[in-house]
C-alpha cells in the first residue's frame, strides 16, 4: 500500500509547482548546487526559494570551486556574502583559485566553528596570511592547501594551533629531475601533528628519513598518499613499516586515475630508464571544467526588493 504521505498522482497534462515544495525538500535539492549557482540563479527563481536560500543552514558548507578566467573580485565578494549568510554556522569551505589572505581571515573571523578548509591553486595566499587565519580555528580537523605557494614552516603553527587536525593534504607538482630533497614539510608534520589519520603529500620532495619521522610520530595514520614523491624508496624495512601500520598506502608510482588535479610531471633531463613501472607523463587527469556566468547584481540582499517577503 502506498504511503499516505506521498503526494497524489498527477493527472495527464498537470505540472507540479516547484515553488510549493516543502522548505525542507527545497533545501535538500538546493544543497546539491554550489554556492555560485545558488547566488547567481537559484535564489532568483521565486520567493519561496529565496527564503530557503537565506536560511543559515544552507550555508554550513560553502563550495566555491571555479576553473575559468573570471572576475576574482566578484568571486571574493560572493564568497564573503555566503559566509555572512551562514551567520557563524559555517563548518566546511572549499575554494579554488581566488582565495586571498584578506578573504581567508574574513572567513576565520566569522566562522569559529569551522572544521574543514580546502584551498587549491590559491597563489595569493601567503604563509603569514594562513598562519593568521588558522590560529583562530582551534576546531579545524581537515586542511587542504594544494598548489599554493607556501613553505613548510607554517605547518608547525597549524599543528600547534589545531590539535584536532586529522586530515592534511599538501599537494604540489611532482619532479623526477632535477633531484631535490627536502624534508621540511615531513618534519613539521612529525613534530606537531601526531593525531593525523589521513595524509596526502602528492609530489612532495620528502626522503626516506622524512617518511620515517612521520611514521614515528603519527601512530594513528590510516591513509598515506605518496604518489609522485620520487625521493622515497619504498622498499625493505620502510615498505614493511608502511604496510603493517597503515591501511591504505599510495606509492610514488601508483596510478593517478582518481587524482582530481592535473598531475603532469615536470621533468628535466629524464629518459625512458626513469620509468621502470611503465608510468609516463601523459598519464594524467584534470578536473572537469565548470563555468558560471557572473552577470548579476552585486548587492544580493537587495535582489528581491520587489517581493513582499514574509
Amino acid at each position: 500500500m502506498a504511503s499516505s504521505s506521498l503526494p497524489p498522482a498527477m493527472k495527464e497534462g498537470e505540472h507540479r509547482n516547484w515553488a510549493e515544495l516543502p522548505p525542507e525538500l527545497t533545501s535538500s535539492i538546493l544543497h546539491r548546487l554550489g554556492a555560485i549557482e545558488i547566488l547567481e540563479n537559484a535564489q532568483k527563481v521565486c520567493k519561496s526559494w529565496y527564503r530557503v536560500c537565506k536560511d543559515p543552514s544552507m550555508w554550513r558548507k560553502i563550495d566555491m570551486l571555479n576553473f575559468k578566467d573570471v572576475d576574482y573580485d566578484l568571486l571574493e565578494k560572493m564568497c564573503r556574502h555566503a559566509v555572512d549568510l551562514s551567520q557563524g554556522g559555517l563548518v566546511e569551505i572549499d575554494i579554488r583559485n581566488f582565495c586571498t589572505d584578506s578573504l581567508l581571515n574574513y572567513i576565520a573571523d566569522s566562522s569559529s566553528n569551522l572544521r574543514s578548509i580546502k584551498l587549491a591553486m590559491c597563489y595569493q595566499i601567503t604563509n603569514e596570511g594562513l598562519i593568521e587565519a588558522v590560529v583562530k580555528l582551534p576546531l579545524l580537523e581537515d586542511l587542504e592547501i594544494s598548489y599554493c605557494s607556501l613553505s613548510g614552516e607554517f605547518l608547525k603553527v597549524v599543528g600547534q594551533s589545531c590539535p584536532n587536525l586529522k586530515t592534511l593534504k599538501k599537494n604540489c607538482v611532482g619532479y623526477r629531475r632535477p633531484r631535490h630533497e627536502c624534508d621540511d614539510v615531513a618534519l613539521a608534520i612529525a613534530e606537531t601533528m601526531s593525531g593525523l589519520r589521513h595524509l596526502q603529500l602528492f609530489g612532495n620532495k620528502l626522503t626516506d628519513a622524512g617518511l620515517n619521522a612521520i611514521l614515528d610520530s603519527c601512530p594513528n595514520l590510516e591513509h598515506l598518499d605518496l604518489r609522485q614523491c620520487f625521493n622515497v624508496n619504498l622498499v625493505g624495512d620502510l615498505e614493511k613499516r608502511c604496510s603493517e601500520r597503515i591501511k591504505v598506502v599510495r606509492r610514488p608510482n601508483d596510478s593517478i586515475h582518481d587524482y582530481p588535479f592535473d598531475a603532469t610531471i615536470n621533468d628535466v633531463d629524464s629518459s625512458e630508464d626513469d620509468y621502470p613501472y611503465g608510468f609516463s607523463d601523459v598519464d594524467m587527469v584534470s578536473d572537469d571544467e565548470f563555468y558560471y556566468d557572473f552577470s548579476g547584481a552585486s548587492d544580493y540582499d537587495d535582489m528581491f526588493d520587489d517581493y513582499e517577503l514574509q
